[in-house]
């Protein structure tokens, strides 16, 4: 009698990423099935001997068309669970499932990490703090909010992803003449208040309902500074004994018990008031984080989130979850776009570098070390040189962002 045939995960994914949960979902047995973009097709980042079949679409948020593909490809594999790699996938993956009855996170839970709206009334909803906000819809409604709530504000679309689209609103004026500009497109906008402070993230894995594994980390610079006024951004692990570290650790598990996520990675942001030190809930995906935070997480404990994924979405049903025992040093990564193609990083030899970025038109580390200071200090440190040696600037996305965003 012939041996049954390995599962089938299949992957979607626009961007170079995903190559440790390929690896992952290989080591565990299964077949593995990747779906991209005709731009990578021929890219060197795939790890292209586990993969088992390899196709390209031209768009993979064309649900329709990419539901048609998948469909065709079920009348010879047996697909048993569909995944996407980076976030602008979630919505057309969640389609997938519903329509082929697969399991994971059907469309409507895809919307409490996708959709910045849904998710920030779900955390109200739940009594966790967000920063004031109205859906642009209703303008009795909006005239309320820009009465009541202090300027400025900022106005972001509701499922894009990081910083992209987001615009700062100074006056009333300011604010109705952004909203004229969206026209129709209008109900896919929030407003809210701007909350000056430092954005912190968790990175998390979560199995069953409940974190298995979190990491605390903060931006030298808020995202949405360096979105548009350029410069180094940076990341580093929060002392663990810090008040806001666990703050963090406990906002993060309230704010996927509410939103409902079962099985993921998860990377959710957070801004902390410079006014009273209060932390806010910003947003959340279900998704391992971008900006190479995978490489700051894995340095600093062993654990590699997008291998840790992959055990989560293979597991054998109605088997547990174990997340690794993690390493207890810290870590921080820095990135800069250069002004030279290939820029030589050969005059920063600190042996606390462990990870050298190798990308066109890019400069960047991830460091590490068992004292908290250090990491601080040397991704300071380079954050100068950088300034000097490398750095060049470009303006703003205002579309989806490029790869590793």
């Amino acid at each position: 009698m012939a041996e049954p045939a390995a599962p089938t995960i299949l992957c979607l994914s626009s961007y170079e990423k995903g190559a440790p949960f390929l690896e992952e979902c290989k080591r565990q047995g299964w077949r593995v099935v990747l779906i991209t973009v005709p731009a990578l097709e021929h890219s060197d980042f795939w790890p292209r001997a586990v993969i088992d079949e390899f196709y390209c679409m031209p768009d993979l948020a064309d649900t329709p068309a990419v539901l048609r593909g998948v469909a065709y490809l079920a009348r010879t594999l047996r697909i048993e669970r569909v995944i996407p790699l980076d976030e602008y996938e979630l919505t057309t993956v969640s389609a997938i499932r519903e329509h082929l009855r697969l399991a994971g996170m059907s469309e409507s839970a895809t919307r409490f990490v996708r959709d910045k709206l849904a998710m920030r009334l779900r955390a109200a909803a739940h009594e966790l703090p967000v920063p004031p906000f109205v859906h642009v819809l209703n303008h009795d409604a909006i005239r309320d909010f820009l009465d009541r709530v202090p300027a400025p504000w900022l106005i972001k679309p509701r499922s894009e992803a990081s910083t992209i689209g987001i615009r700062k609103l100074a006056t009333p004026d300011e604010a109705w003449a952004a909203i004229e500009e969206l026209g129709d497109d209008r109900s896919n906008y929030l407003i809210e208040r701007f909350i000056s402070g430092n954005v912190l993230h968790a990175d998390s894995v979560v199995a069953h309902g409940s974190v298995a594994f979190v990491e605390v980390h903060r931006y030298a610079r808020p995202p949405l500074e360096v979105f548009h006024q350029g410069g180094i951004a940076s990341t580093a692990t929060v002392r663990r004994d810090a008040p806001e570290a666990a703050r963090i650790r406990e906002l993060n598990e309230q704010v996927l018990a509410a939103l409902g996520v079962e099985n993921s990675a998860t990377h959710m942001e957070f801004i902390q008031a410079h006014e009273d030190g209060r932390i806010y809930f910003l947003e959340v995906a279900a998704r391992v984080g971008g900006a190479y935070i995978a490489n700051v997480v894995e340095a600093a404990t062993g654990v590699n989130l997008w291998a840790e994924w992959a055990k989560l979405e293979t597991l054998t049903p109605g088997a547990a979850y174990q997340a690794p025992a993690p390493r207890h040093n810290y870590a921080g990564v820095i990135i800069s776009l250069a002004r030279q193609e290939w820029p030589d990083t050969s005059a920063y030899q600190d042996p606390e570098i462990v990870w050298r970025l190798h990308k066109a038109n890019h400069a960047g580390f991830v460091v590490t070390s068992p004292n908290h200071d250090r990491v601080v200090a040397l991704l300071d440190q380079y954050a100068r040189r950088f300034s000097e040696d490398f750095l060049a600037s470009m303006p703003p996305w205002t579309a989806k962002p490029p790869s590793n965003s």
